[in-house]
């Protein structure tokens, strides 16, 4: 590859992020350390801006650096796939790079990947498991599965199905802490919540067609649908959490559903996010596809 043009700066300075120094990277690119600095002095020289802080120990980036970065990695990912989309004529195929949460993807997203993975045996499935917000955007990630409402964006975005809530407590902490009988009994109660910017400090109710909110408090915040579904297990306190997350626990006993009949029935949608417009890889493509066709929960 010549490194000379601005497509090869661009990867070799992306390699010195992914490699975490210029030694590291010189070896992967099969050139001299020497060279790879020069490669990021030209650049820097030509946009007028630092875009590393190197020392002996590491490498940190400028924020200029991270802009950089973030649209490098957008620029060679996108030539790639224009390369690969002329060369194999629209045939699917390459890395597709999947981030959703750690309960929803054991159960729901990694059942379909294996039957994905069976139609498209040429796309290599990258699947990230996290509760953390990844930034498509910045490259971190082709297709992320979001949950609830989503802030204005440039993403584009695909419902593909919908979930519940439920307040559940174990029996253990039932039997040392009594059971709610209505909602203002919570008060006295450990509410555990998700420690989400989105997440609200209020759990809705409705009964006989009146819905109204209730403040709740506790001592544990978490960002993980199943971290706060261990919690409660291990009797915590109570929670509040997606029906999927819970469903096994609940169907073996391990906790208790409460306050059924006060239960609003709010769903919470759940989108597919990604990159969309008219050059989206068609890797990208076909499994939002599939994610429509086939999502359940």
């Amino acid at each position: 590859m010549d490194f000379n043009g601005r497509s090869g700066e661009m990867a070799v300075f992306v390699m010195v992020a992914q490699e975490g120094s210029l030694s590291a990277a010189a070896r992967a690119l099969r050139l001299t350390p020497s060279a790879v600095s020069r490669v990021i002095a030209r650049t820097e020289h030509r946009l007028a801006t630092r875009l590393l802080i190197r020392t002996t120990r590491a490498i940190t980036f400028t924020a200029e650096g991270e802009v950089y970065l973030r649209g490098a990695r957008r620029i060679l990912a996108d030539m790639a796939e224009v390369e690969e989309a002329i060369a194999d004529q629209g045939v699917p195929k390459g890395r597709l790079r999947v981030s959703a949460a750690l309960g929803h993807g054991r159960m729901a997203i990694v059942p379909l990947v294996v039957a994905f993975s069976a139609r498209y045996p040429n796309i290599v499935v990258d699947l990230t498991l996290g509760d953390e917000v990844v930034d498509i955007l910045g490259g971190q990630a082709d297709v992320a599965i979001r949950f609830g409402h989503l802030p204005d964006s440039p993403l584009t975005a695909r419902r593909i199905g919908d979930t519940g809530q439920v307040l559940v407590a174990s029996p253990e902490y039932l039997r040392h802490h009594g059971t709610p009988q209505e909602p203002g009994d919570l008060l006295r109660h450990n509410c555990l919540r998700f420690n989400f910017h989105r997440a609200q400090p209020d759990w809705p109710f409705a009964r006989n067609g009146s819905e109204f909110s209730l403040k709740i408090s506790g001592n544990i915040e978490c960002s993980s649908g199943e971290a706060l579904a261990q919690l409660a297990r291990l009797g915590a306190g109570i929670a509040r959490i997606g029906e999927f997350t819970v469903a096994e626990d609940v169907q073996r006993g391990d906790l208790v559903p409460l306050l059924q009949s006060w239960n609003p029935g709010d769903r919470e949608p759940i989108h597919a996010v990604f990159v969309g417009g008219t050059t989206m890889p068609a890797r990208i493509r076909v499994f939002v596809d599939f994610l429509l066709e086939y999502h359940r929960i």
